[in-house]
């Protein structure tokens, strides 16, 4: 509610974009749509060791500098570009899906599923809102080979046991019955 702008990018803290991240979302929005992009996740001994500078310097997205730190098998998308990546977004196996760590969409499409479901916790969350985004009509665009990300893995010490089960409930109910609004989210009372 807080953004001034229309159109609304969500990554994540533990994410570094690519330098054409912001570039590539701007260029690829379109009414009715949003854009589901991708990320890679580094292992934690290179997640630990990355500084300002090699983040500044883009390293974590240059395949021989993750194979000289010891990660043996990198993602083509992490240099994937142009018709090569919009080649790999066709064929990709992936399904299309709101991802919290890489996620772009018009503001007035996320107030009318009424944004996030605030009962969640980890482990969904993201993909439910999605969910309610395509059950409104809302075509995602496949971005997961050109808008790139590196994930930094960390220890996950507020996942509680129970969450992942109770999200999926909350998820099936979402698709079981086609919902395109949460009570539990921005606003707070039944859909209008």
């Amino acid at each position: 509610m807080a953004s001034g702008s229309d159109y609304i990018l969500v990554t994540d803290g533990d994410c570094i974009p690519r330098a054409d991240f912001l570039e590539t979302h701007i260029r690829l929005r379109a009414k009715g749509r949003f854009v589901s992009g991708g990320y890679c996740k580094l292992p934690m001994a290179i997640s630990k060791a990355i500084s300002p500078e090699d983040i500044s310097l883009q390293r974590p997205f240059d395949p021989e500098w993750l194979r000289a730190r010891g990660m043996r098998n990198t993602p083509v998308k992490l240099h994937a570009k142009g018709f090569f990546a919009k080649l790999l977004n066709a064929l990709t196996p992936t399904t299309r899906s709101w991802n919290g760590h890489n996620s772009s969409g018009w503001k007035s499409d996320l107030l009318a599923v009424n944004g996030f479901d605030e009962r969640m916790r980890y482990g969904g969350l993201d993909r439910e809102i999605g969910e309610r985004l395509i059950n409104k009509g809302i075509v995602p665009i496949q971005a997961r080979h050109l808008a790139i990300c590196v994930h930094l893995d960390h220890s996950r010490g507020y996942v509680k046991n129970g969450d992942l089960a109770f999200n999926h409930a909350i998820r099936k109910a979402t698709r079981d019955e086609k919902r395109v609004w949460t009570e539990y989210g921005i606003v707070k009372n039944p859909q209008p």
